[in-house]
């Protein structure tokens, strides 16, 4: 069965590149004018969002994932190759997080540069790597660097922007450190996968997840039964859960315990209006703190 699939992607790559290439050939028979600026495509919003930050108007940015889309079981199609190949700068997390990308890395054409956000990571468990602004900071850089190489005429205004990105992670970090040290308790129960793994460790929260680090987790009658008991037991008055999905178990949890339910936003799972928004990773973060104060009853 894999052999199978493994021949469909190869053949779906050949067919892909050569209809990328009559494409590109009949765009530059008919069209006008072209966008010239250096063509990115990441894998999906939080490569984006980075990548976004970064480039600004100097790039021209897609996404592969649409919006409200699973980033851990997406499957490719003929678009997503063709999308791949014509991109200048093609950037994702890890293939622990988007298994699939192994299948539609062949299809980066020669001379394009490719960045691996979990390259520069810290070891983990979770794929969730930006959950914790150290890894957040490499993957920037990285970012930077290949937009850097591609197009060497905005270097400059590149390293710019990163310097100002990297300015952003340190306040974040520092408004983290300063609000989750004053909270009453460090208990986080969080109704999903475990996908707040890093954020848990950098600053020394106890974190009780449903799940394992997929969407695709099995939410079993016990598990959901075990965190009911320990919600219960140590008095939890908050739990948070994820800005999409789990809303019917969370308000299990909640009902059976006398909890309140608070969202927390993974910023791979995004929503259609936060696309639309353009939402920014720092926006997402500070969100996930306002709640995690709340919810963590912290003074600050």
């Amino acid at each position: 069965m894999k052999f199978k699939k493994a021949f469909f992607i190869k053949l779906l790559i050949i067919a892909a590149v050569g209809v990328a290439g009559l494409i590109a050939l009949l765009a530059r028979r008919q069209a006008p004018a072209q966008d010239t600026r250096l063509k990115v495509v990441t894998s999906g919003y939080v490569a984006f969002a980075v990548a976004r930050e970064i480039g600004g108007d100097k790039i021209n940015l897609s996404m592969l994932l649409p919006a409200n889309a699973e980033p851990h079981s997406f499957e490719p199609t003929p678009g997503t190759i063709i999308a791949v190949h014509s991109a200048g700068v093609f950037i994702y997390v890890s293939p622990q997080l988007e298994p699939w990308v192994k299948d539609i890395l062949p299809s980066v054409r020669p001379g394009a540069a490719v960045v691996e956000a979990a390259s520069g990571a810290a070891p983990s468990k979770d794929p969730h790597i930006w959950m914790d602004f150290d890894n957040m900071r490499p993957f920037a850089r990285s970012v930077s660097a290949a937009l850097s190489g591609q197009d060497p005429a905005n270097r400059a205004f590149f390293e710019e922007r990163l310097a100002l990105f990297l300015k952003e992670l340190d306040e974040l970090d520092a408004e983290y450190s300063r609000v989750l040290s004053s909270c009453q308790t460090r208990e986080m129960v969080h109704i999903g996968h475990l996908a707040f793994g890093n954020l848990a460790a950098r600053y020394r929260l106890h974190l009780t997840a449903l799940a394992g680090t997929s969407h695709d987790g099995e939410h079993s009658v016990r598990k959901l039964a075990g965190v009911i008991k320990q919600v219960r037991q140590s008095g939890v008055k908050y739990v948070f859960t994820e800005e999409e999905i789990a809303q019917n178990l969370a308000a299990t949890v909640a009902r059976e315990t006398g909890a309140q339910v608070l969202p927390l936003y993974t910023v791979e799972h995004v929503s259609r209006q936060d696309v639309a928004a353009h939402t920014t990773y720092a926006q997402f973060m500070h969100r996930n703190l306002t709640n995690l104060a709340r919810g963590l009853q912290c003074k600050a």
